[in-house]
Formats: C-alpha cells, structure tokens, sequence
C-alpha cells in the first residue's frame, strides 16, 4: 500500500478549491476521496513546515527555527558568524541541525524516494531526486537570482516526469515530492497570476500519470496519493527593512546576508519574509527569557510594535509560557500546564479569540481553526520554547514583509506568519479519510497507519486513517 505525497508548494486552499475545473486529475480525486482544510506550522515557511510531513513533528522542536536563525550556544553554527540561513549552500546542514533522537519517515521506511526535499536524512542516495547535486544547485541559484519565476516551471516538469519513472519501475513505499512552482510565481507574480495556473497543472498532470500506472498495475486502490501544501500566501504591498529599523534603533545589529559585525548586540533573523527572529545580547550562550531581558530591551519592542508592517510580537517567558503583543488589542498569555494549554486575555485580546481558551492542543485547534490565527496556541508554544528561537519572535501584518533589502526580485506575495491565509493549506487524498486532519504533522502519523510502521515515541499529529 505506497503513499505518495505530492507537496503543492505555497498552494492556499482557496487557490486549489477555486481552480479544481481546470484540474481534472485532482478534481476526480475531490470527487471520488476526501479534500480538506488544515493547519501548517509556525513558521509557516519552506523548509521548517516540511518537517510535518516527513518527521511528524513541529520544526522549532527539532531544531528547524526558521529559514534563518542564530546559534547563540555556538554549538551548530561555526565562527565567526554563528549563524544559519538555508537561502544557499547552508542548506546542506539542514540534516545535521536536525534532532537526532526525532526519527525521519526515510529513517523509518528504507524503500522511499524523495524529490527536492531539504529533509533527506536516512534517505538513500538512489532514492533522490533532484538531489543538491552540483548541476542542479546552479541551476536552482540561476533561477533564483535572476527572477526568472518560469524556469521553476521547467524544473518542476523534469522532477515530476523522474517520479513518474522512478514510480513506476520502482515501486517504492512511501514518496515524497515537493514542487515548488506554485510558491515561486507566486512570489514572483502573486497568488492569482496566470503562472500560478501554469504550475497547478503540472501538480495535476503528475497525479494523473501516476493514477494511470496505479491502475494499469491494478494497485490504484491500495496506493494513497495525497497533495497538501507547506504555506500558504498573501499579497505584499509594503516591504520594512526588518533588521535596517533595528539597527537604526541602536544596536549594532547583524542580519542575512551580512553576518559578520565586530561584538554585535543584535541578530535579526526573518523567514519567508512574513516572519522574524530577534536575537539580544548576543555575547550571552546561555537563553535569557524576556522577564531578565525587558529592563534594557522595552524601548525596542515599543518601536516594532510602532510599524505597521507588525501584527504579533511573542515574547517568551520560559519554555511553557509567552506574551503576546498588539499595538491596538493589547496583550494576552499562551501558558502550558502538563497537557493542558491556556490562552489567558491580559490587558486585551491579541489573537481575537473573544474569549479565554483551555484545553489539550486538539480541543484548541477545534476551537480557533476558523479565526484569523488558527491553531496560534499551539504553534506558538511550539516554537517560542524552542531552544533557536529568537528571543522576540515576530509575525508580519497582512500585505507587509519583513525584508525590504536583499531579495533578488521583490515579492508580491509573502507568508510566514501566524495569519490564516498562511497557515492554512489543502489536503486532498485519493480516498476518504476515516476522520477529519488537523495538521500537516498528521500527514506523517497517517504514512506509518497506512505502512503499519511503529511510531516514534513522539509525534505533534495523529492518524487521519
């Protein structure tokens, strides 16, 4: 019984639902099994929210921060920078960042094959595909640098026609296949452009070869072929030079791609462009929560809070509790007690929740997956206890980014953050699942049901089969 999971890059769920007349393999598949709506992780970038899919688990927690970060123990990052940015050659170390006691979906199901995958540990090497071979990272850098958002669609084909092959002569267990055409032109272009239709239906042509060799082989009704998404999207309007503001402010700040400064006070970190680490006193190896930090850092917060392009500053207390910040709704906690999770109104209603919320993370997800910050309790403990986490975490308001300087193109369309239209993405499968998803991290949970692996003693998901 193989599963495959086609990975949409950057496909929002309307964006799916919206063009399924135009699909015709993926609208057989809505027809005929199951389409739902369910939550990524935060951040909700390429990269860290592949970690769901392929390690159940949420990527603070194995150590997948963001797409940049700091290494303030000096442990994984080397000098003279110690810091991180998977935008390049460093993507490399995704592997090696990675927890090594939280097992991989390769580690567990040696018979997988895999394409442009950043997670690729216990992977076999004939099992990739589209590997960080020399060729291919030239061709991926030229594309990028160049803002030729069309060449994406050409690496997606060639990647999508390798499955194809690789499927059927193979026949492997478990396939994972990112393709990242949707994300590109949508950056590029926005969300609604043409090109976006374009890559869409290269993800539609992939699910129908490979549903007409399943049923060629007689195996279509014991193969699970399921599409889902990373992140979604939302336009971008204004861009704010995130780590420009702070470095105005004072500090001597560092920043990607220029991480080199003579005893920086600061590190400012921002991911998919709609979200942000902050970093202070750098000098220090050991984590300072914001309660040891706010005396001399207060007047920094109070001037993020200031910019428009701003929605939610977290501020960690300690690994179980963290304070969330508007400029106009106020403050709030998210706290952990044992399973229990609290979202506790302080001096107003930051997450617009219009009520206090407790619960274990399943009953909260119920409760907040229709607001404007699905799933945020959650989430937001999730990372904000991680040990790379910033020690100020920012979350971008719609139709703003972080990162005005330092992009080859400029965006149209961003995500990252906490908000909905980001969170959110599509789970369409080939047949009917036995309850109704949550998460991308069930994603991983379902493989092992349908493969009947053995779990790992930890995932953030549950079986949807």
């Amino acid at each position: 019984m193989p599963v495959i999971v086609l990975v949409a890059d950057g496909a929002r769920p309307d964006a799916l639902r919206d063009r399924l007349d135009t699909l015709p393999a993926l609208a057989r598949m809505h027809d005929e099994g199951s389409y739902h709506e369910v939550t990524s992780v935060f951040p909700s970038v390429t990269g860290p929210a592949y970690t769901p899919f392929l390690m159940g688990r949420f990527p603070g927690a194995v150590g997948l921060p963001g797409l940049r970060w700091y290494d303030r123990a000096r442990a994984a990052c080397g000098w003279p920078d110690h810091a991180r940015s998977y935008v390049g050659w460093q993507m490399g170390r995704v592997d090696g960042d990675l927890d090594a006691g939280s097992p991989t979906i390769f580690e567990l199901v040696p018979n997988s094959l895999a394409a442009m995958s950043v997670v690729t540990r216990g992977l076999r090497r004939a099992g990739q595909i589209g590997g960080l071979t020399p060729r291919l990272a030239a061709r991926a850098a030229m594309t990028h640098f160049s803002g030729r958002a069309e060449r994406w669609l050409g690496i997606d084909r060639d990647v999508g026609d390798a499955v194809v092959c690789r499927v059927r002569d193979e026949r492997p267990d478990y396939v994972f296949a990112a393709l990242t055409g949707v994300d590109k032109a949508s950056h590029a272009r926005g969300h609604a452009d043409p090109m976006v239709n374009d890559a869409f239906a290269i993800v539609d042509d992939v699910a129908a070869r490979l549903r007409e060799d399943a049923e060629r082989a007689g195996s279509w009704q014991d193969t699970h072929l399921w599409i889902v998404s990373d992140h979604g999207h939302t336009p971008v309007s204004a861009h704010d030079d995130l780590a420009g503001a702070v470095a105005a402010f004072g500090p001597r700040t560092i920043s990607h791609p220029f991480t080199l400064a003579l005893s920086p006070d600061v590190a400012v970190m921002v991911s998919g462009n709609a979200m942000g680490h902050v970093y202070l006193d750098l000098a220090a190896r050991v984590r300072a929560w914001w309660p040891a930090l706010s005396e001399r850092w207060s007047p920094l917060i109070a001037m993020l809070l200031a910019r428009p392009s701003v929605d939610l500053v977290l501020l960690p207390h300690g690994p179980d509790r963290c304070e969330v910040r508007h400029s106009l709704r106020g403050a709030a906690w998210v706290e952990r007690t044992g399973t229990t999770l609290r979202y506790r109104r302080g001096t107003g209603d930051p997450l617009c929740y219009r009520s206090d919320l407790s619960g274990t993370p399943d009953t909260l997800h119920g409760a907040t997956r229709d607001t404007d910050y699905p799933d945020a309790i959650v989430q937001i403990l999730a990372l904000g206890g991680s040990a790379r986490a910033g020690d100020v975490i920012l979350s971008a308001a719609p139709g703003h980014d972080f990162r005005a300087r330092f992009e080859p193109i400029p965006h149209r369309s961003a995500h990252g953050a906490l908000h909905r239209d980001h969170i959110l993405v599509p789970l369409l499968t080939n047949h009917p699942t036995v309850r109704r998803p949550r998460r991308t991290t069930d994603v991983f949970a379902s493989t092992l049901a349908v493969l009947g692996v053995t779990p790992p003693a930890v995932m953030d998901g549950s079986s949807f089969m």
